[in-house]
């Protein structure tokens, strides 16, 4: 593992990782100035990050150490979202869209995505270039809060249940198209999303009428939805949401899923290979070495391989996963923290290389670090 100097001057945290089509990786995350949040980001060119641009900044933001910022990019246009309070209680935000059409020096001005004005919790997001446009996914709480509610100040105070949204935004990031995917699911469990050769897969953590929780499949094929699919029959029953959602990345019609399990009390992280679109897997394969609490990313590093990341009590690993099954040494990246502000890891691969972001507790700011 190598360092790498950060954009991020501290204290920052909630870092997010992504590349454009053109293999650029951009680095997001959130900034604290005094009494304001700002989200920033920057892209990196060889070894060194461009100056810190900031996407938005606020005084009412919902700052989560699970439900993070990010944004994506599909050509010169950026979509960028963040959380903002909707209402006095804790778990009341709206998911805010703000785009940019000139490579992000400047930004429109942010709109409320989730369309219910019900104060409600709304978030864990997943953005993807689309074709001309963005596909965006999301949690949405509008059928937790009834009329006449005004109590959303913890997750197991809800009523409804949680339930699963996408839309298609154009490039200047209006929604053009919705649906709902998924009328219950876990409550606060990251989404996931790629692009196959058919169209947007989505992965999230479900949640059935006796408390199973484990993880779904739902895809796009020809303008429509398929019904959400067990992934894979883990069989985790567990009464609250354990905050440990899934990753997906797809090329064509290989789709990669990495998430984190913990049934029958045996905590285990889990990658699964499909070779037609999602339309079904293989057999999972074990990825960790001893206890672990998750905190999953995965990317492609060649046709045929991912390199995976998770955590090991306060240790943070990867190791290279062979679509047939095979799998490599699993590395240490860094020794940080596994408490919540910690965070969650973030993994992309460029060009070979692969580039690692987390929290570090110590000096209140992110680290990086690459591997070769």
């Amino acid at each position: 593992m190598h360092p790498l100097k950060s954009p991020a001057e501290s204290p920052s945290g909630e870092p997010f990782l992504t590349t454009d089509g053109k293999g650029k990786v951009l680095l997001s995350w959130i900034a604290k100035a005094g009494d304001s949040t700002m989200f920033q980001f920057s892209t990196l060119h060889d070894t060194t990050w461009t100056q810190p641009h900031t996407i938005a900044s606020g005084h009412s933001w919902f700052v989560n150490w699970a439900d993070y910022p990010l944004l994506a990019r599909n050509d010169n246009h950026i979509l960028a979202h963040f959380l903002d309070q909707s209402g006095p209680d804790t778990y009341a935000y709206d998911i805010k869209i703000t785009a940019s059409s000139n490579g992000g020096e400047n930004w429109s001005t942010p709109y409320i995505l989730n369309t219910d004005k019900k104060e409600a919790e709304h978030g864990f997001v997943s953005i993807l270039p689309f074709e001309d446009g963005f596909f965006v996914c999301w949690l949405d709480g509008r059928n937790t809060v009834m009329e006449g509610m005004g109590d959303m100040k913890d997750h197991e105070g809800h009523h409804g249940a949680m339930s699963l949204r996408a839309a298609i935004l154009n490039a200047q990031g209006e929604m053009v198209k919705e649906w709902e995917l998924d009328n219950r699911t876990c409550d606060c469990c990251q989404t996931g999303a790629a692009l196959t050769d058919s169209g947007p897969i989505v992965v999230y953590r479900d949640r059935s009428a006796s408390e199973i929780r484990d993880i779904s499949v739902i895809r796009y094929v020809d303008g429509s939805w398929t019904q959400p699919v067990t992934l894979y029959a883990d069989r985790w029953k567990i009464a609250g949401c354990p905050v440990n959602g899934p990753r997906v990345v797809a090329a064509g019609k290989e789709v990669a899923v990495a998430w984190f399990t913990a049934a029958h009390d045996s905590t285990q992280v889990k990658v699964v290979f499909s070779h037609n679109g999602g339309k079904t897997f293989d057999n999972p394969v074990l990825i960790n070495e001893t206890s672990t609490i998750g905190r999953v990313d995965l990317d492609w590093l060649d046709a045929e391989t991912v390199v995976v990341s998770w955590m090991e009590g306060d240790l943070i690993k990867l190791r290279e996963v062979k679509s047939n099954g095979g799998i490599g040494p699993a590395q240490v990246v860094a020794r940080n923290s596994s408490e919540r502000a910690a965070g969650f890891p973030q993994l992309v691969v460029s060009k070979g290389r692969v580039l690692l972001a987390w929290t570090n507790l110590q000096t209140n700011t992110i680290q990086l670090a690459t591997y070769q």
